[in-house]
């Protein structure tokens, strides 16, 4: 984790001192679920809370028993023992170390999915607001990046909208999906433990019990998570990337916000660049990069072996503290982001109504021309336009074979902008309902 890349609740999620405190009421609800049972005493489960429910755990002390025992459950079982006393002999008691490694790591992903889920909500927010505010807001579509038909400006912003929509769809289930609690002892057999206390330490950490674990939770589980987050991570840069584009001194169309004082490069004093968009871009790929280790940790040797470990310890702080900082900052972008109106117009009469081809393309059908040789009619109008040599709507009506089918009143009706507009209301709705 990077501070300048992490917000302080995500990171509170990963420290050591919140992994060591989800790793002691994994054992505190395990014991009172044994005490329960009868197999360790009422009053042992009781004391192991007493002393150590408000505990602050030495860290540094963790570490240095580790440092011997080459163990880090071992280490701070170790530790809490200095903490409980003798009675934290029957902490642990018929369980592995997976079963609170796996237990506690599935606790901090739904913990750091209820913040991404918040997080995915201040994005939905700032979309819609400015999607209703310039939902009638003319500018040109393009696709291969160059000019083809009028849209709205509103109406990129609420594709946006439906995306992250289905995002959140997406990370609730993930969440569900992770959100499992395994405490069934070496290879899972519950040999050692009552499957009774799994479910009571399921329900007391906001989990379900895990229908059948190996020694380990099975992976396919967080390889979905990790898949989410990548998902989501593409989605933010696809809308970075089109403010990139949009910001582009050619295009001008929309910018990030510039503050006062804020300066755009060191050597230029009148730069003003899509530093923002330009960062989630970069933050987005190194959430991807986090999928493909999440997708072959699924693989494991027989009930288990660690070469998952290592991997999850990195991509679960990593990856969910840079979605975190990077959809916060996402929200923000658009909030405050500039929009010109002025700019999308004068791009929309670049071309000189080009952008309304198509409409005479059809209209020519449906006068009676082919096909085929309505598009030649238009396209050999289109290109002198294209090498800015004259204006489409004159060389139309200047063209005879093209008044063998249509008016000049008819050609001119050809060339309303409003006609690509009329089913705007219809695709709010469907986005956003009928609110």
């Amino acid at each position: 984790m990077i501070p300048r890349y992490t917000r302080p609740e995500m990171a509170s999620i990963w420290e050591p001192q919140t992994r060591f405190k989800i790793w002691f009421e994994i054992e505190a609800h395990a014991a009172d679920a044994l005490a329960e049972l009868g197999t360790i005493p009422k009053q042992a489960a009781k004391t192991v809370w007493e002393k150590a429910k408000n505990a602050t755990f030495d860290v540094a002390r963790i570490d240095e028993i580790e440092r011997e025992t080459k163990h880090d459950v071992i280490a701070f079982l170790t530790h809490l023992a200095e903490i409980v006393g003798p009675e934290a002999r029957f902490v642990h008691q018929g369980m592995t170390s997976s079963d609170v490694l796996d237990t506690c790591l599935n606790v901090q992903l739904t913990r750091a999915a209820d913040l991404l889920l918040a997080d995915l909500d201040k994005v939905l927010a700032a979309l819609k607001k400015r999607a209703f505010e310039h939902k009638m807001t003319p500018t040109i579509g393009r696709s291969h990046g160059i000019h083809a038909e009028p849209v709205t400006f509103g109406l990129k912003l609420a594709y946006a909208y439906a995306e992250f929509s289905r995002a959140k769809e997406r990370l609730i289930a993930a969440r569900k999906e992770v959100a499992t609690c395994a405490i069934s002892g070496a290879v899972g057999t519950f040999a050692q433990i009552d499957p009774r206390v799994e479910e009571h330490v399921a329900k007391a950490m906001g989990l379900t019990p895990e229908p059948i674990s190996t020694q380990v939770i099975p992976r396919d589980r967080h390889a979905m998570y990790f898949s989410t987050l990548g998902v989501i991570a593409s989605s933010v840069e696809r809308l970075a990337v089109e403010i990139r584009h949009l910001q582009r001194t050619e295009v001008l169309e929309a910018e990030e916000f510039f503050s006062e004082g804020q300066k755009g490069s060191s050597a230029m004093p009148h730069k003003r660049n899509p530093v923002l968009s330009e960062n989630l871009t970069g933050l987005s790929r190194m959430v991807r990069a986090y999928v493909t280790p999440a997708l072959e940790n699924v693989v494991l040797w027989h009930e288990r072996d660690i070469s998952h470990s290592s991997a999850e310890r990195m991509m679960g702080p990593d990856a969910t503290v840079t979605l975190d900082f990077a959809l916060v900052r996402l929200a923000g972008l658009i909030d405050k982001l500039l929009v010109y109106p002025a700019n999308m117009q004068k791009n929309l009469d670049r071309l000189g109504g080009l952008v309304h081809s198509q409409r005479l393309l059809l209209a020519l059908t449906q006068k009676g021309a082919s096909r085929e040789d309505a598009y030649k009619l238009v396209q050999r109008n289109a290109m002198p336009v294209w090498r800015g040599e004259g204006d489409f709507l004159q060389l139309l009506k200047k063209d005879a074979e093209v008044k063998k089918y249509l008016t000049d009143a008819e050609i001119e009706e050809q060339f309303d902008l409003g006609y690509h507009l009329k089913h705007v209301d219809t695709i709010f709705k469907r986005v956003f309902g009928e609110s």
